[in-house]
């Protein structure tokens, strides 16, 4: 795994999350949705676990690479329909990111590991794997859980306990104690449900 491999993969990575055509505001400036959210991913891996190496590290930032390439719209509305599109999403995007990896001239050994992560195998046994989905669940409590929570202002705080264990049951012991230590920022609206749904 050499610097210029890495370095190359990461801005094909980049490259093609530039293409997103949704936008969000963030930090005072308009980003396309999945280089804002690749950005983030980057970002807490390296506060949560620096020494991550470049494969965990591609994995991390190629996590949603294209995700808009295949819409949720284009699968049933149903339970069915979603658990499909998820399943269907991460051989997408573990695909995308092997490619990528292949013309920055990783072995295959490396190419391998990495769609093993972002493909979502083997969380709890396998560690890339479990360490993508701290990281994962970690900027999802930091960055996205206010606006996913103006989005359904019906739930009630049991439902909002509910969704906040199920989040909390897929990280490690080590991103739990990230949380408490108070290493992000969680959102000060919801700071009182999260506790409540982690401490009980």
């Amino acid at each position: 795994m050499t610097q210029a491999a890495y370095e190359k993969a990461v801005n094909l990575i980049d490259s093609a999350n530039s293409e997103d055509p949704n936008i969000e505001q963030a930090e005072g400036k308009e980003w396309p949705k999945e280089l804002l959210y690749s950005f983030r991913m980057s970002n807490m891996l390296e506060r949560y676990r620096n020494d991550a190496d470049h494969v965990v590290k591609l994995a991390v930032r190629g996590q949603h690479i294209q995700r808009w390439q295949s819409p949720r719209s284009d699968y049933p509305m149903d339970r069915q329909g979603y658990h499909k599109w998820r399943s269907d999403l991460y051989t997408f995007h573990a695909d995308k990111v092997g490619h990528i990896m292949e013309q920055a001239g990783f072995s295959e050994e490396h190419i391998e590991r990495a769609k093993k992560a972002v493909a979502k195998v083997g969380i709890k046994s396998n560690p890339d794997t479990q360490l993508l989905e701290d990281v994962v669940g970690l900027v999802f409590i930091e960055h996205y859980m206010l606006d996913f929570a103006a989005k359904h202002p019906e739930y009630t705080e049991q439902k909002w306990i509910d969704i906040i264990r199920k989040t909390w049951g897929k990280m490690s012991g080590d991103a739990h104690a990230f949380v408490l230590a108070g290493k992000i920022t969680l959102p000060e609206s919801l700071t009182p449900v999260i506790l409540k749904a982690v401490q009980a």
